[in-house]
């Protein structure tokens, strides 16, 4: 069985248990379930792996870029890849938050509806736009790197590689150490993506456990037009924009992010699933590493297709709860302030709310609207996570195309870059070869 199958498996088993200890009333606060298995077993594993992702995602991303920028060679071409992701990035961006509002408008949702909440927003102030171009430069690399601060790191690492391309041959040695590095990191995911199916199944069970299942059905015409957007999204709209601009076969592609997107679902974080995105991309799909290493982290960090579609919906869904008509000039100010929120909070923790709320504003929508929402954010967010996901590939791949930097081989094999066991076993000899050099080296 493979890897993929057996995350399935692991994700489907998640499932099952945590609803059915949701339905069943034994994960109330305080029972041994909800202390010691829920919050106890389940919140331990799978903090652990989501840990295990984010501990790979600076080193991986500084070294993949580093090789990535010497081996494009050229900073020209450099340039054009960056324009064309952000201009990709920020056109699927417009076009997810446009179809959200419109998928809403036309379902009508809210209206009449009355969900008294107790849950209260306080909306945190997010930085102006000028401050996050200003911390693009970073003062401190290993200080932006231990924040995981991700447009620093691309900035920085992007430093790097051009000035070896200027030191020219001499660098010779330093690039084979990055590539020799970029490798070993690549090792690193593989065995952490080895441990997915029992992280997989603990993350989900939590997840399913603690959601509150009578709010959701309270709210289930939010949650099913918010998902069927989604939905929309991630298979017609980005598939289409992979076929028009790329050729690509979005069946296929669909097939080889299936372990991305689950990865995705299951952390519910962009930037903790780059390492499995940026392996996807490169092993599974064929994108050449010069345009993946870049793309694949720049994407994270600033594609938002998937918040996007979640503020539309909201946006439309609190106004008719409240009885407000934002009209035609409101949903384009909804547009124009997503699209540019999704740069201006690019790397902040809880960014979605974050966003909605500087919607809110803008519009004039009460802000205790969000509380109304929180209870199934969660679950909602893991699949927003999943488009956001496969919008990175999606631009990735087309950037690849246009530049050349695409193997169809791989792409069109459909066991390319598949995990087998052998990947995390040490080989007999290898290991004594490498010890006998070692030994060899601390005698001389």
């Amino acid at each position: 069985m493979n890897l993929t199958a057996k995350v399935l498996i692991g994700m489907g088993l998640g499932m099952i248990v945590g609803l059915t200890l949701n339905w069943s009333g034994t994960n109330v606060d305080g029972s041994f379930t909800n202390q010691y298995v829920v919050n106890g077993l389940f919140h331990t594993v799978g903090a652990l792996f989501i840990n295990a992702l984010r501990m790979l995602v600076v080193p991986l991303v500084l070294f993949s870029l580093i090789c990535g920028v010497c081996g494009i060679g050229d900073i020209k071409l450099l340039g054009r890849i960056g324009s064309k992701s952000f201009a990709l990035y920020m056109m699927t961006t417009a076009v997810a938050i446009a179809t959200a509002i419109t998928i809403a408008a036309v379902f009508e949702i809210g209206k009449g509806m009355n969900a008294p909440t107790d849950a209260v927003f306080n909306a945190q102030t997010p930085p102006p736009l000028s401050q996050v171009l200003i911390d693009i430069i970073p003062t401190n690399p290993i200080q932006a790197m231990a924040n995981g601060e991700m447009l620093s790191i691309i900035f920085f690492a992007m430093m790097v590689g051009i000035s070896i391309l200027l030191v020219g041959k001499k660098a010779k040695g330093l690039v084979e150490n990055v590539e020799l590095m970029n490798e070993v990191m690549m090792k690193m995911v593989g065995i952490v993506m080895s441990l997915a199916p029992y992280a997989v199944f603990c993350l989900l069970a939590r997840a399913m456990a603690n959601l509150g299942m009578e709010l959701l059905w309270q709210l289930i015409w939010y949650v099913s037009v918010l998902v069927g957007a989604l939905m929309f999204h991630m298979l017609i709209t980005l598939q289409g924009t992979l076929m028009i601009f790329s050729g690509l076969n979005p069946i296929k592609f669909l097939k080889k992010m299936r372990n991305a997107q689950i990865f995705a679902f299951s952390t519910s974080s962009s930037n903790a699933t780059i390492p499995v995105t940026l392996r996807t991309v490169t092993n599974r799909l064929g994108v050449n590493n010069s345009v993946a290493s870049f793309t694949v982290p720049f994407g994270a960090t600033i594609n938002m297709d998937g918040t996007a579609i979640m503020q539309g919906v909201a946006t439309v869904f609190i106004a008719n709860v409240y009885g407000v008509d934002l009209g035609i000039s409101g949903y384009l100010t909804v547009i124009l302030m997503s699209v540019l929120a999704s740069i201006g909070t690019a790397g902040v923790p809880g960014v979605g709310l974050i966003m909605l709320s500087m919607v809110f504003a803008q519009v004039g929508l009460p802000m205790e609207g969000i509380g109304l929402i929180l209870g199934v954010d969660r679950i909602l967010d893991m699949i927003r996570t999943s488009v956001n996901v496969t919008g990175d590939a999606v631009v990735s791949a087309i950037v690849a195309k246009s530049e050349g930097k695409f193997n169809m081989d791989i792409f069109n094999d459909p066991d390319a870059g598949l995990i087998d066991e052998s990947e995390t076993q040490v080989d007999i000899d290898d290991e004594k070869e490498l010890a006998e050099a070692v030994t060899s080296t601390a005698n001389n």
